[in-house]
């Protein structure tokens, strides 16, 4: 690790029908983060595909090829480490909801299936992802020149074992690209982030996508970055954006020396998997 200081940025990108437009936005947006001093930066969940059911096959069809060997030129082209939301990932006969994450020279450093699939049918809303993706089996830690991070999808943060089991294996801040909805968002959204900041002192950023106001699901937004004590560092409202926030990731040794909860674990009691 060269340096724990480092300015991140999430982008708050309103997805288009039309992909090519979403594309060209998120690629001014990555640019903008990179001028604007930006290390790390972070595109939301189903960043290039409109966040429906009707839509998830049809980009799907095309391959996710093309989309990754473009948030590889710009990563590298920036000089930054790119969390790369998540797009629609296929293999063999199957499809995922998947996060690429790439270093500065635009090498794949790794990749997160997401895990919990957003299967939820509650009053004014009835929504399943399973019917569309397969589940994936990794939990996802990576190293930069920076440090260890984690990356997990949306839905994934309801489940704080997922997290303990990041912060046990050295991640000291945890990217979680998202689309919580106007139901859940108001209700969940900054509690579940700041909560899993808090449980295992790290820092955490989600990345939401922007509001699109009259599509068939309407995204929260409000993009958050928030410290190992759950301080929130940075908060963006429902609109397109960018979020920025300077980490200095030795906060997470301090803040766990001063309220030692993730150094005091009983392991001998109960535990999560290394």
């Amino acid at each position: 690790m060269e340096n724990s200081t480092f300015k991140t940025a999430v982008c708050q990108i309103r997805t288009e029908l039309d992909q090519g437009q979403t594309m060209e936005k998120a690629e001014q947006m990555v640019r903008e983060a990179a001028e604007n001093g930006a290390q790390i930066v972070c595109l939301p969940e189903m960043f290039n595909c409109p966040y429906s059911e009707r839509y998830f096959r049809t980009i799907a069809a095309h391959g996710h090829e093309d989309c990754v060997n473009t948030m590889s030129a710009w990563a590298r082209k920036n000089r930054i480490v790119l969390i790369g939301g998540s797009i629609p990932e296929t293999e063999d006969d199957k499809i995922y909801n998947t996060c690429f994450v790439f270093n500065e020279k635009g090498e794949q450093i790794a990749r997160h299936r997401k895990i919990h699939l957003f299967d939820v049918d509650i009053p004014g809303m009835r929504f399943r992802e399973s019917d569309t993706f397969t589940s994936g089996e990794d939990i996802t830690v990576f190293d930069t020149r920076y440090g260890r991070f984690g990356v997990a999808i949306c839905f994934d943060v309801r489940f704080p074992e997922l997290f303990r089991a990041m912060a046990k294996r050295g991640a000291q801040m945890i990217f979680l690209p998202a689309q919580f909805n106007m139901k859940t968002g108001p209700a969940h959204w900054e509690m579940s982030l700041r909560m899993r900041a808090v449980d295992n002192e790290v820092f955490f950023a989600g990345a939401s996508a922007a509001r699109f106001d009259g599509f068939s699901y309407e995204c929260w937004g409000h993009s958050m970055i928030i410290d190992p004590f759950g301080t929130v560092l940075a908060v963006s409202d429902e609109k397109e954006q960018i979020l920025y926030a300077e980490i200095d990731l030795s906060r997470t040794d301090v803040v766990r020396a001063q309220l030692p909860t993730f150094n005091c674990l009983r392991e001998d009691i109960y535990a999560v998997a290394k």
